[in-house]
């Protein structure tokens, strides 16, 4: 929608000007007046519609053939809707009258060009372009919004290419609704901001954008695109502006995918020491009927954690959806992997990394999940929101570093919360808490690691007889393992006082996450777990059971090597009678040596690439 052009008339000479089909020309008639002018009237060839505006704040008129009283304030329109056949084939004739004179005082005549022109684009997310009276210089959010959408090419479709299609000038592959790829130049962009169009005979001309960028600190996301029709037919002037029309694309946000949406791909490293890890994830995958795909040592150079090194996340338009990893600035062996693995044709990548390089072990993507769809303070969050942990408000502890944490809330569609991990020796969120599906009330449940739960489950075992029962029976391979009862457990102040600690730094996160998930009590399992302390920070005192790997029904979860009742694991039992329930399939997978003992479990030692959200991004109010 363009602004109206003024355009002014003379008594002496005809005015001659080029308007644009369904853009408003607003006629100034005041310029030149003839003395007694009382009345006009005003009158156009066919297929010029005019109108006249009152000054009171009244609907326009059309302007038929009536005499007008001449007011100042009065406003005369014109629009015409086809473009002209000829230079000059239209015309608008104003005549001034006196109530003393039969004849007209004077006349002024108005000729028109109409050529048409527009930017047109895909405004209301249904892949065609419309031309309804949107005003195309915004962007609206919402289920009524509007708004065209911009994917950022950050693919790369020639594999011989060593860089991402948004690093180059070449266009391999069209990221929009066209199927074909042709020659296309380069004409906008970078450090080409302006582009001459060629005047053409056929109907159209069709330009392709592609993002280069994704949204983040000092840009909004937002580009606007003009055209202007420029009118240099006196050569002794530069050239004057007759129409420009604007359309403002938002760049689509990376958006990531909670652990309750059904996997499509499972990924694990293969190192010296986890063949039977490989194995079971292997087999859980196959019963989840999702991909697997393996890194080999000789790729990940014996790094393990693939969950730390990236995030599986997609990008999505009315046309077209694709997978995009977000690379983590931690830089350890498999920093290669993201870009030199994953990265291809129809599967994005993109990293944040601080200019000085300063990145703490928080940083890791174990540091960094998201909630399924909540309603929190009367707000719905319709893909979740990110957690990622930090320190206490106003301590020196550690936190993600700023071009992450600039970066996640620049997408806008899954706002920040940020948790209380720094008690943690490793520090990430996926220590404490995950989500799994569930059938009935928000359609989840979040599990937290509970020592008080854990505590509770000893001392009933322990009131039934069963205070000799060892926890770590049955680990195999480790001599550091030792074994210890649960009365050995129960009568350790130091491990009851260190864990009441981790209660309450647990406590804490589970009110925030309450507060800003919208949960209850009821939307929350306690999972037994202890903790001990190393370096006066917290790790995991036998396999973390919440740092499972979450494959829709499927769970594979740490196997904790628990005190054995009754032929059984206790800790396994109380797990698979607060989750099967829900209908989920508990597979307790042994990562002591190769994970636990290194301070990371299942979860850490594996990825998921899963189904994008059946929202639509855009139809929500951020």
């Amino acid at each position: 929608m363009s602004l109206q052009r003024i355009v002014r008339v003379s008594l002496e000479h005809p005015t001659s000007v080029v308007c644009v089909a369904g853009v408003e020309t607003l006629v100034d008639i005041y310029g030149s007046v003839p003395e007694g002018t009382e009345m006009f009237e005003v009158y156009g060839t066919p297929g010029v519609d005019i109108y006249v505006s009152p000054s009171v704040e009244r609907r326009r008129e059309r302007a038929d053939t009536r005499r007008w009283h001449f007011d100042a304030g009065q406003e005369i329109i014109v629009v015409m809707n086809s473009p002209s056949n000829h230079l000059d084939d239209s015309h608008v004739q104003i005549s001034y009258h006196s109530s003393h004179e039969p004849l007209p005082l004077a006349y002024a005549v108005l000729y028109l060009t109409c050529i048409d022109m527009a930017l047109e684009c895909d405004l209301n997310y249904e892949g065609r372009e419309d031309r309804c009276f949107v005003d195309k210089r915004q962007w609206v959010w919402g289920p009524g919004g509007y708004g065209a959408v911009l994917l950022v090419n950050c693919d790369r479709d020639d594999q011989s290419c060593d860089d991402r299609d948004n690093c180059d000038q070449h266009v391999r592959c069209l990221q929009g609704p066209e199927d074909s790829c042709e020659a296309y130049r380069h004409v906008l962009g970078q450090d080409k901001v302006s582009y001459e169009v060629p005047r053409f005979h056929g109907d159209e001309e069709r330009f392709f954008v592609e993002g280069l960028s994704f949204p983040d600190a000092g840009f909004t996301g937002l580009v606007s695109f003009h055209v202007t029709l420029l009118d240099g037919s006196n050569e002794d002037f530069s050239e004057s502006p007759i129409f420009t029309d604007t359309v403002v694309f938002r760049v689509a946000p990376w958006i990531m995918t909670p652990s309750i949406l059904p996997p499509l791909e499972v990924y694990v490293c293969r190192v010296r020491n986890n063949q039977c890890f490989v194995d079971a994830v292997a087999e859980l995958a196959e019963k989840a009927g999702c991909k697997l795909t393996i890194c080999p040592q000789v790729e990940n150079r014996n790094d393990r954690w693939i969950q730390d090194e990236m995030e599986l996340g997609y990008v999505q338009a009315p046309h077209k959806t694709f997978p995009v990893v977000f690379d983590s600035p931690r830089n350890g062996e498999l920093q290669d992997f993201p870009y030199r693995r994953i990265l291809g044709p129809d599967f994005g990548y993109v990293t944040r990394e601080p200019r000085d390089r300063s990145v703490s072990g928080l940083d890791s993507f174990g540091n960094l999940e998201v909630s399924p769809p909540v309603v929190a303070n009367g707000k719905e969050y319709p893909l979740g929101r990110i957690l990622i942990g930090g320190n206490l408000p106003g301590s020196r502890g550690r936190r993600v570093t700023q071009v992450v944490r600039d970066f996640l809330h620049a997408q806008k569609v899954q706002p920040l919360v940020e948790l209380f991990v720094d008690w943690l020796a490793v520090g990430h969120v996926d220590e404490f808490l995950t989500f799994v599906p569930a059938p009935d009330r928000k359609g989840f449940r979040m599990l937290l690691a509970s020592p008080g739960a854990c505590f509770k489950l000893f001392q009933e075992k322990q009131k039934w007889g069963h205070g000799k029962a060892l926890l770590f029976e049955g680990v195999v391979g480790d001599e550091r393992v030792t074994t210890i009862s649960i009365n050995q457990v129960l009568s350790n102040k130091n491990l009851i006082s260190y864990n009441k600690f981790v209660q309450g730094c647990i406590d804490w996160n589970r009110e925030v996450l309450k507060r800003e998930l919208g949960l209850a009590d009821r939307d929350i399992i306690d999972v037994p777990q202890l903790f001990k302390s190393e370096r006066k920070k917290a790790v995991a005192f036998f396999p973390d059971l919440v740092n499972m790997l979450v494959l829709g029904t499927h769970l594979g979860i740490p196997k904790p090597f628990g005190p054995i009742i009754n032929g059984r694991c206790c800790l396994e039992e109380q797990v698979r009678s607060l989750l099967e329930p829900l209908g989920l399939h508990c597979t307790f997978i042994d990562d002591f040596t190769p994970y636990h003992m290194l301070h990371g479990e299942v979860h850490c030692g594996t990825n998921v690439r899963r189904q994008p959200f059946a929202f639509k991004w855009w139809n929500m109010v951020p």
